[in-house]
């Protein structure tokens, strides 16, 4: 799944791409290259994020992908982006059946129509996940008094957002490829990860992010629900900083690193945080009539204990921290070799964009 704001339009399958999740505090990204059938992690790079109370400007974005590039010295020039989850919009609704181009057309004119929303300089995307069955009027049938539907997953973005990502990507000396939504990107990565769980289960995808989290629920490999909640690590590690009277970066040091001294803190911070994904699963088994069988979880707060088992206890459904690079073979630096365990669920969206445009 894709869903991109930005495409390039060039259809020659890329035997390597670049990928970057613009985090609200740290910037992944990572060098993915085919390997015959399969595909390799050649490198990966955790950066800070340029401050900024808005999305990146063009020039802001270039210097940062310089250093992205730098830091991962890979040969090739071709990358995608994401829009975090602040900046992006990603809907069920239900469309006629058109081509995507022309019910990204019809959106755009008419996005309360189909969205609830006004939504005027936005460029919007769909995916088609089940198409009703077409009606076949029998001999002499009447014919139906409106056009079919189908259900689709539509995405939107500021236009001017995109047309910073792709100038800022172009100065810094990259070819964008793609610009994807971050929502979708721990579903892509997670089909590949456990294909069998992805195809046969239903499964709630959690990711820990900064300033907000997101989760996503699958039902045999269709997202069915997602949902945004305004909070993320910022607001625990900020909250165990007041509450032990220590400074930001001692918090976070302590929350992943030292979680059995802080682990009545960030119990009850996190407690907040929980209640709103069951809420979200709650709904879902409301109206699917089906239970969730297990919750993964990605982003660098997944590491700290007692998060995984605070969030479990309120979930009511086994937690697990999702490795998305289980399906790849490993071509890493010594140093990266060793690390990639720890490091890879804040690699998931960075991994998801990557195999969306790959």
């Amino acid at each position: 799944m894709a869903l991109p704001f930005f495409d390039s339009g060039f259809r020659k399958r890329r035997d390597q791409m670049l990928a970057v999740d613009l985090g609200g505090r740290t910037t992944k990204a990572v060098h993915v290259q085919r390997r015959g059938q399969a595909l390799a992690l050649c490198g990966y790079a955790v950066l800070d994020t340029p401050i900024s109370d808005k999305a990146l400007s063009a020039d802001l974005l270039s210097e940062h992908l310089k250093a992205v590039a730098q830091a991962l010295q890979a040969k090739t020039k071709h990358v995608v982006l994401t829009v975090g989850v602040n900046d992006s919009l990603v809907r069920h609704a239900e469309m006629p059946r058109l081509p995507v181009d022309e019910m990204r057309l019809v959106l755009r004119h008419g996005s309360r129509m189909y969205l609830q929303q006004e939504l005027t300089n936005h460029l919007f995307d769909c995916h088609v996940l089940s198409a009703d069955h077409q009606l076949k009027a029998a001999d002499g049938a009447k014919a139906p008094a409106s056009p079919p539907k189908q259900k689709v997953l539509v995405a939107a973005v500021r236009k001017q957002i995109i047309d910073d990502y792709v100038e800022g990507t172009r100065r810094a000396g990259l070819v964008p490829e793609q610009v994807v939504p971050a929502l979708i990107c721990p579903a892509n990565a997670f089909e590949l990860a456990l294909p069998d769980v992805f195809a046969n289960e239903v499964v709630a995808l959690v990711d820990l992010g900064f300033k907000a989290s997101s989760i996503s629920i699958l039902q045999q490999g269709e997202l069915i629900l997602s949902r945004v909640v305004a909070m993320g690590s910022d607001k625990l590690t900020t909250g165990l900083a007041e509450a032990l009277n220590i400074s930001y970066p001692e918090a976070e040091g302590i929350k992943v690193g030292m979680p059995a001294e802080v682990q009545m803190q960030l119990e009850s911070l996190v407690l907040p945080l929980g209640r709103e994904f069951r809420a979200s699963i709650d709904f879902f088994e409301h109206q699917q009539d089906r239970a969730v069988s297990q919750v993964f979880i990605t982003g660098g707060s997944a590491r700290s204990e007692p998060i995984m088992r605070t969030l479990q206890q309120e979930l009511m459904v086994e937690c697990k921290m999702l490795n998305p690079s289980t399906f790849l073979q490993m071509e890493l630096p010594p140093q990266q070799a060793k690390e990639i365990e720890q490091v890879a669920p804040q690699l998931t969206i960075a991994l998801g964009a990557a195999l969306a445009a790959l």
